[in-house]
């Protein structure tokens, strides 16, 4: 691990202030930052411990959805009553994601920036465009197993690990930011993500020094079933080769609400509305839900190892909307 210099913040506008250098990273949990410094992988020059500001409650907001704190630890979102209650997607891809070590120190604004665990991008000894931009991709050719099938890019076929960004994403969720030159930003999940193309090294939309404050969830929807289905290579503890989370409703005889992400797939927690669109206002048969993982698959291309994935993917979705519509 290379030396740094350490700042301990009191308030988000103190944290900001000590963004000197555009080598800076803010730290909370540190669950995937320290590693990656101690591999070199990461090497910033300054930290800023954000971990005792106060952005660690759970608050009700007037339309009925909430206010998460960026600092509320993964346990503790994913114990929280009105969570499970309302949001059980996002509750079940919690306990889904890591151990009990783990969930008790990462953070929820954490968590949505994880980086990707392909194996080129850990091992500083190959070449990676994502760690290093034009050094080359060494998971073409190589062990490819874990990553994307989707939305790849010649430069770049690395996967998103997180699993509570998927459910995020399935749930609508608005990220919080506050900005270096105090302004406060809002950004759908939706828009925070960005695909590899030809800066793989870009993952998001935040800019330098911005801080992540708050996450806020809409309301429910009134009558629909939650649900998260993680297909790993074992049991417990191990990141996904796919993943669904999903929100449907069905109402006399047709599905008339479907959010799905898809998590293990792509280079970001995957949302294609043209496989929702297969299935709003259709009746929850085989042949609509054969449609939906047409659209989702529709491009897909595997590099080897990870070919699996495209049928997996399909027979993960047909069996997940055939449980979750009783069909």
């Amino acid at each position: 691990m290379k030396p740094f210099s350490y700042a301990k913040a009191d308030s988000p506008e103190a944290a900001i202030r000590e963004v000197n250098t555009e080598h800076t990273r803010f730290i909370a949990g540190g669950t995937n930052l320290l590693d990656l410094m101690k591999l070199q992988v990461e090497t910033p020059d300054k930290l800023v411990d954000i971990s005792r500001l106060p952005l660690d409650e759970i608050e009700e907001r007037e339309d009925g959805g909430l206010t998460i704190g960026a600092l509320v630890p993964n346990s503790d979102l994913a114990a929280d009553r009105r969570i499970i209650e309302r949001y059980e997607t996002l509750s079940r891809a919690l306990l889904a994601g890591a151990s009990g070590q783990l969930r008790n120190k990462a953070s929820t604004g954490g968590n949505l920036l994880q980086r990707t665990r392909c194996y080129y991008f850990y091992d500083t000894a190959s070449p990676c465009n994502k760690r290093e931009p034009g050094t080359g991709c060494s998971a073409f050719g190589g062990l490819n197993r874990i990553l994307a099938v989707i939305g790849t890019s010649e430069h770049c076929i690395a996967t998103h690990p997180s699993d509570m960004a998927v459910a995020m994403r399935a749930l609508d969720a608005t990220i919080i930011t506050l900005k270096r030159d105090g302004d406060k930003r809002r950004i759908s999940i939706h828009d925070f993500y960005c695909l590899p193309g030809d800066t793989p090294h870009i993952e998001n939309v935040l800019e330098p020094g911005e801080l992540i404050t708050h996450i806020e969830l809409p309301a429910p929807v009134e009558g629909a079933r939650q649900f998260y289905r993680k297909v790993r290579d074992r049991a417990s503890y191990a990141f996904a080769l796919v993943s669904i989370a999903g929100v449907v409703k069905v109402e006399d005889g047709r599905i008339s609400h479907a959010a799905l992400a898809f998590g293990g797939l792509a280079h970001m927690p995957w949302r294609n509305p043209d496989v929702e669109a297969a299935l709003v206002g259709k009746a929850p048969t085989r042949d609509a839900f054969e449609a939906a993982a047409d659209a989702l698959l529709d491009g897909a291309r595997g590099f080897g190892d990870n070919d699996f994935k495209i049928p997996l993917a399909r027979r993960t979705l047909l069996a997940t909307l055939r449980d979750v519509t009783g069909e």
